[in-house]
């Protein structure tokens, strides 16, 4: 499949559309990064789709207008977009690297270059380290500085992929290996398993009549770059995109010990070795055995953890974090469900940076199986967002009452994501918010302030009566942004006394809250929410990363607000 290649392309020319003219490219780059979205979300080969309907069918894409659906047209015939190299050619930076520098902004970057023809990391970081980039306008030596811990940052984290961006190709080669013939177990293992924010590798164990042929149709998958090494039941290659995929074939009576220990967490299997050791077992990844090797346990995972006297632990769970001793009391958490959301609390419409009107989100959120959802569109001190003012976000709330009229089988709450200022207080007025059914709060700006003035402007925003939930508490983005100090014990207190909600953004780039943090407001009583931050239909898709998330971080059902129908969910807010 080209989405990822074709998507990657429009994003370099989103960037550099930006780099170029800083200043008056927003509303053109904007439309390349949803386009971009938009491709990499099709679950069908794009080149599929123009080989049967040609440049009409591109254009029924979402997101996809007729200049960026002729360069699609021109990168799936040539392998190029003449536009792009274009762009290159005048400003010759990795995107890849500088790109994924948080606080760069194209502006800074095209400053930077024109002034040290920096186009790399290692030019950045040489450029800041002998203090050169000082000298490049509106930079001051404590930006210069600022940038270079960004710099470490990103070196310190760059070798992760982000779970969404591998998960669609994870579970489309764990579903090829699941329908190749012969083929009596195939499961995505590892990290990705676990549902962990970021993925190093991905692993897969299978049980098959034939493994040699299971292992011959994996090196010849179109996503494999590289064979590093192929036996007749163990293979290793790198993908299309730089990410490594091993396969392992075991017999059946193995399956399960296989799949536990490649699943991981290393601290979680290391407990479950001393465990087996002190019951006089020898535990590794073809089962568990007693001193004189009779296999005990090893088909099913199950059999592997009741032979250790524990119960089953969901893969999210393994991370030695304290559900072993849980399993062994049989007190493990009864864990919220995947599909168990029945409405999503943070989705954003074309009235601020959304990509689809109201009713589009509404229908497209019928279809993905969603009782209701909220619009939460920015308000008015983001106007870089399209925000609302108040009469703005009044009218708004009359057009969704409206819509309610005539929708069916979906109902549309109105709310808001209110800017909380530095000083923690709302750009809205409160006797307007009260109008809303639903009010979420959440930091855009100041992050370099300290961890006692960001949590004073979360803690105030909890405070407000008006306010029902903090999206994202900590404004993290996964790999770019280590998100602004926040005192998450003092926050989750205040929540609970405010019986105000945390949010738990399922936005692939967030996932914020971390499973730490979310099992600290679970140990509390804090209610949560799992939103997917939606700004167009296809990222409703998202909110299994939350609920991954969730998980990680040992909550029900009973602690999630919006597995609860509307009404009852109205009633249980502020």
């Amino acid at each position: 499949m080209k989405n990822g290649q074709v998507a990657k392309a429009l994003r370099d020319i989103g960037f550099l559309t930006e780099v170029e003219d800083a200043e008056n490219a927003q509303f053109k780059s904007r439309a390349y990064y949803r386009a971009a979205d938009s491709i990499e979300a099709l679950e069908q080969d794009v080149a599929g789709v123009y080989e049967k309907g040609g440049i009409n069918a591109l254009l029924e894409l979402p997101g996809i207008g007729k200049a960026i659906a002729a360069k699609i047209e021109e990168y799936l015939k040539t392998g190029r977009i003449r536009h792009l190299d274009e762009l290159k050619e005048k400003i010759p930076i990795d995107i890849g690297q500088l790109g994924a520098i948080e606080g760069v902004g194209p502006k800074t970057l095209k400053a930077i270059y024109e002034k040290l023809k920096v186009t790399d990391m290692a030019g950045l970081e040489k450029a800041a380290l002998e203090g050169r980039l000082k000298t490049v306008p509106g930079i001051t030596a404590r930006k210069e500085q600022d940038i270079l811990k960004k710099i470490e940052f990103t070196k310190k984290n760059g070798g992760r992929s982000i779970i969404g961006e591998v998960w669609p190709l994870a579970k489309k080669i764990e579903a090829r290996l699941k329908g190749l013939e012969g083929v009596r177990h195939a499961a995505l293992a590892g990290s990705a398993r676990r549902m962990k924010e970021t993925i190093g590798d991905l692993d897969y164990i299978v049980c098959a009549s034939e493994p040699e042929n299971v292992m011959d149709f994996f090196v010849k998958m179109p996503e494999v770059e590289e064979v590093k090494s192929r036996g007749p039941a163990k293979a290793f290659v790198r993908l299309a995109g730089g990410i490594d995929c091993d396969l392992l074939a075991v017999p059946e009576e193995s399956w399960g010990s296989a799949l536990l220990y490649f699943t991981g967490n290393k601290e979680h299997n290391v407990e479950l070795r001393r465990i087996a050791i002190a019951r006089g077992l020898r535990l590794n990844e073809w089962g568990a055995f007693e001193n004189n090797d009779r296999r005990v346990a090893g088909a099913s995972e199950e059999e592997v953890y009741k032979a250790l006297g524990l119960a089953w632990i969901a893969p999210e769970m393994r991370e030695n974090a304290g559900e072993i001793d849980l399993a062994a009391k049989g007190r493990l958490p009864s864990l919220v469900e995947y599909g168990s959301l029945r409405g999503d609390l943070q989705v954003h419409s074309d009235n601020s940076d959304g990509t689809a009107t109201m009713e589009e989100m509404a229908l497209a959120a019928k279809e993905f199986g969603l009782d209701y959802i909220a619009i939460t569109d920015h308000t008015k001190s983001l106007a870089m967002a399209g925000g609302l003012d108040e009469q703005e976000l009044l009218d708004q709330a009359q057009k969704i009452a409206e819509l309610n009229d005539r929708l069916d089988g979906i109902r549309v709450l109105s709310s808001a994501e209110v800017n909380i200022g530095k000083d923690g207080s709302l750009d809205i007025a409160n006797n307007v918010l009260d109008k809303l059914d639903i009010v979420g709060a959440a930091i855009h700006s100041h992050f370099g302030l300290s961890m006692e003035e960001q949590t004073a402007r979360l803690v105030n925003a909890a405070k407000n009566p008006s306010v029902d939930i903090i999206f994202h508490p900590t404004g993290r983005l996964i790999n770019r942004r280590e998100g602004y100090p926040v005192d998450i014990a003092r926050l989750t207190d205040v929540a609970k006394d405010t019986n105000t909600a945390l949010e738990i953004d399922a936005h692939y780039n967030r996932l914020d809250l971390k499973d730490e943090y979310v099992r600290m407001a679970v140990r509390k009583g804090v209610k949560l929410t799992i939103d997917s931050d939606a700004h167009h239909p296809v990222h409703y898709a998202f909110l299994q990363f939350g609920i991954g998330q969730a998980r990680r971080g040992w909550a029900t059902a009973a602690d999630v607000l919006n597995t609860m129908p509307a009404d009852r969910l109205l009633k249980a807010l502020k």
